[in-house]
């Protein structure tokens, strides 16, 4: 199982702190991009994630909430990510999708969609042989800090069951109210990946991260 923490709950007073932590506990770190216009909010800039990459060596998955996120692949690729993932509702079409996918790869980077709760996953089926990570969102993309919707495991399972079916390598993340309390049933429906924010942050990160992989 693949923890991702995401840096949107980070205190960033303790940034040296809290990157250390991670370095010592984690496979991942989740680094969210708004840009105002496709979410109702802004977060990082590349600058940021070129700070991350100096003081760690661990995989930097980047999660575009954009409108734009051809340029913006480019931006964050230039800065140290390892990934991009991108929303499908950025273009809501499949064709789009799949020159951006070839992009990314083209960058040697893992390319990645994501949807919101209120998409079928049905409509990035076409997809999911074209891409390395899909991120499920279980919370409307946009704030930190919001409760898991409960539905979203029925979705996942949707997900999980086409990737059985037609024997891909795909990572499935989760992204949104992620918790110990949750974690397992997560991990039990297909989930190989979490994104977890407030829980990891809010208190002593090892032991957090710990708790989670407990419900393995």
């Amino acid at each position: 199982m693949i923890i991702a923490p995401s840096l949107y709950s980070m205190h960033f007073d303790r940034f040296k702190e809290e990157i250390d932590a991670l370095n010592e506990c984690v496979e991942w770190i989740h680094f969210d991009v708004m840009d105002g216009h496709f979410v109702p909010n802004l977060t990082f800039g590349p600058g940021i994630l070129k700070t991350v990459r100096k003081n760690s060596e661990l995989f930097l998955d980047v999660h575009l909430m954009v409108s734009d996120p051809d340029y913006y692949s480019d931006v964050f690729a230039k800065a140290g990510a390892d990934s991009i993932i991108f929303h499908y509702e950025a273009y809501n079409d499949i064709e789009k999708c799949v020159k951006l996918i070839d992009k990314i790869h083209s960058m040697y980077l893992k390319a990645g969609i994501s949807i919101r709760p209120g998409t079928d996953v049905s409509v990035i089926e076409p997809l999911l042989d074209k891409i390395d990570i899909f991120l499920l969102m279980s919370v409307e993309p946009g704030f930190g800090g919001q409760s898991f919707i409960p539905e979203s495991i029925d979705r996942l399972k949707k997900v999980a069951e086409y990737k059985k079916q037609h024997d891909l390598d795909l990572i499935i993340e989760v992204d949104g109210g992620v918790n110990d309390r949750n974690a397992h049933e997560l991990m039990e429906s297909g989930a190989n990946s979490l994104v977890a924010g407030s829980f990891v942050f809010n208190g002593d990160i090892k032991e957090n991260v710990a708790r989670l992989r407990r419900c393995e």
